[in-house]
């Protein structure tokens, strides 16, 4: 029988024996009875305390069925439920069945609190589980994006076996950019010159690939999936994302076995991940500024021409945004506000705005945590700061982020996205940052967990240490004690 088991650790409110307190609990008139214990109102179902079994009974059920105390809070979800208790165990080990627990709310009193209108007597926090998050196909992708790392010879014939395998035995539509089929430099091979005029090629600055793709397979390194994650300023397919780059941390999948592998992608139940990307307004002088609401709200404008458009001030990114002191001597000096509330001026090299992604880029080297990508929030990280105590610190994902130079600063700064589109800011210059509400859906190759620590000692070597020697056997080891009598002896 499977059980769950729970430690209570603070027994004061345990009842005593010989304690009998009368309190009237619910509010049914029909059943208007009292209750011999020292608790609190429970249930509309009475409970009287046993104090020679240490165990409160139910009037209006079986005996059998029995109500434990001090398992949780009086209005928990351990209170509506019915348990047994082993009587072997002591109150700080109890056992609950899950086959005697009742999911029907039994609790009809006044509420004390409410959450968005929620009562609280029904209010259950459900944890998500990592495992849960799959990949569903509502349909078969019939179109796929292909993205490969340029100007590396070792990833040319690779991208075009895939793309013929794609194109004659899978029948999809397969999208490159031009400038990935420009540099391959195998024109005159029989293979790609016979599928090449399939292959359906764009400039990544004039089309719009929003609602076109299905499915994206990346061919590269890191810079290759942000690339990727680049193409989408709105909604984004599911990533594939194999390992032909230098680091390789964000793509967890092999090529030698591509088809096996999307093949059981296509298949669909493979494990998910959804990567937050952040969202960076820039106002200007010239460009009207936006309040809180209409900030966390914007959605970034879908047009009916060529180019996937987006407000010229506005960016995501899949790592981070970092505002810098560029080429001036000058400390940069930056007004950190969140919420509208002046938090902190931070005075050092610059400052590292975070997704959980990329806690392990930027801003694991600026000494910040590494958190993982499922965690949402954002991860504020000093570059250099000049200030002994100023740590990161990891905020929710809903709020907004306001960075703007402080009046006493010496010089302008400059903000870049992912390491691109560097942008110099000035005085009354400001950046609004919040949590993109189009994540990235990356395609795991194990799950999330395993994908992650795998990256993690792969990739950056986390906690690699020689492993300290065992101590010896007992029987080959001289005591102290024998050497200290060897001494005195010997004196």
């Amino acid at each position: 029988m499977n059980t769950i088991e729970t430690n209570q650790n603070k027994m004061d409110d345990h009842p005593t024996n010989g304690t009998d307190v009368l309190i009237k609990v619910g509010k049914n008139n029909d059943k208007d009875k009292n209750i011999v214990s020292k608790c609190y109102p429970l249930a509309k179902d009475f409970l009287r305390y046993d104090s020679n079994q240490e165990i409160f009974r139910q009037v209006s059920l079986p005996l059998k069925m029995h109500l434990l105390w001090g398992m949780c809070g009086p209005r928990s979800l351990a209170f509506k439920q019915s348990c047994v208790r082993d009587s072997t165990k002591p109150w700080n080990s109890v056992k609950l069945s899950r086959d005697k627990l009742k999911l029907k709310d039994k609790l009809d009193e006044e509420t004390t609190w409410s959450l968005n209108g929620t009562s609280n007597n029904t209010q259950c926090w459900k944890i998500p589980d990592p495992s849960s998050q799959k990949l569903l196909w509502g349909k078969p992708p019939l179109s796929v994006l292909v993205v490969r790392k340029l100007y590396d010879a070792d990833i040319t014939y690779p991208f075009k076996d895939l793309v013929v395998w794609l194109i004659e035995e899978k029948n999809m539509m397969v999208y490159a950019d031009r400038a990935a089929v420009d540099c391959c430099m195998i024109d005159t091979d029989p293979d790609f010159i016979k599928i090449k005029q399939k292959l359906i090629l764009f400039n990544e600055d004039q089309v719009n690939l929003t609602a076109k793709i299905d499915f994206v397979i990346c061919l590269g390194g890191d810079g290759t999936l942000i690339h990727a994650s680049s193409l989408f300023q709105q909604s984004v397919p599911p990533i594939m994302a194999f390992n032909m780059g230098s680091l390789g941390f964000l793509t967890p999948f092999q090529f030698c076995h591509f088809k096996e592998e999307i093949n059981k992608c296509l298949r669909g139940s493979a494990s998910l991940l959804l990567r937050y990307r952040l969202k960076c307004v820039i106002n200007c002088d010239n460009v009207t500024s936006g309040s809180l609401s209409q900030t966390k709200t914007q959605d970034l404008s879908s047009s009916s021409t060529l180019c996937d458009q987006k407000p010229a001030n506005t960016y995501l990114v899949l790592n981070e945004i970092v505002v810098d002191r560029g080429s001036t001597p000058y400390l940069c000096n930056i007004d950190l506000y969140i919420e509208e509330r002046l938090v902190t001026s931070v005075q050092g090299d610059g400052l590292i705005i975070s997704t959980p992604t990329g806690s392990t880029a930027y801003a694991v080297a600026a000494g910040a945590s590494m958190i993982h990508p499922n965690v949402p929030c954002l991860l504020i990280t000093p570059i250099c700061p000049h200030s002994l105590s100023f740590r990161p610190v990891v905020v929710p994902a809903g709020v907004e982020i306001k960075l703007m130079l402080s009046p006493e600063a010496r010089s302008s700064a400059w903000v870049s996205f992912d390491g691109r589109n560097r942008i110099e800011i000035n005085q009354s210059d400001s950046l609004r940052i919040t949590t993109a509400r189009y994540p990235i859906p990356s395609i795991c190759a194990k799950d999330q967990m395993n994908d992650w620590f795998d990256g993690l000692a792969e990739c950056l070597h986390w906690n690699v240490r020689k492993q300290q020697k065992s101590l010896p056997s007992m029987s080959s080891t001289t005591s102290l004690n024998s050497l200290i009598s060897d001494s005195d002896t010997n004196n």
